[in-house]
């Protein structure tokens, strides 16, 4: 039988990391995006998740429900008659979320400067990532993603929620 030796003569095979790195790995490389279509950057929203870009080799998944999603996409123009319903959707998502504003109606409102249109989402809800645009390439919203990785690596796994509105 053949003998097989082991040579140490470096030091053991150890991997050293901190526990908060290793979480935040984890997080940032599964995140699940809760689609939020409105308007017409859902149509370049859809296009990242379809083969040609195929955004869960990213490990990005689209979900349906708020109670299963990390990340929401706000992709198009956000009504006054909608706000409430986004933000019930934003309260809705377990804790740690993160916001994608995408699009120049998202971010801004775009050129619908009127009575009822939210000029900007994060006049409802904290928005962590802007992409900009009319309507705004995959390849744009694939760059925002990975931007969104490298923050979420660097926070800590442990920081602090801040606590929910009552009303």
């Amino acid at each position: 039988m053949a003998e097989h030796q082991v040579n140490y003569a470096s030091g053991l095979p150890v991997v050293l990391t901190s526990v908060d790195k290793l979480v935040q790995w984890g997080r940032s490389n599964s995140l699940w995006a809760l689609s939020y279509g409105l308007a017409c950057c859902a149509i370049e929203m859809m296009a990242a998740g379809g083969s040609r870009y195929d955004f869960d080799r990213f490990g990005t998944i689209f979900r349906a429900s708020p109670r299963h999603s990390e990340v929401m996409i706000i992709a198009g123009t956000l009504c006054k008659k909608h706000a409430e319903f986004t933000r019930r959707l934003y309260d809705q998502m377990p804790d740690p979320k993160w916001v994608i504003s995408m699009g120049s109606c998202a971010n801004t409102g775009g050129m619908f400067n009127t009575y009822s249109t939210v000029q900007g989402v994060d006049r409802i809800i904290p928005v962590d990532i802007y992409v900009p645009g009319c309507a705004p390439r995959p390849e744009s919203f694939q760059f925002a993603l990975m931007i969104l990785q490298k923050k979420i690596r660097k926070e800590k796994a442990s920081r602090k929620i801040a606590p929910k509105r009552l009303i």
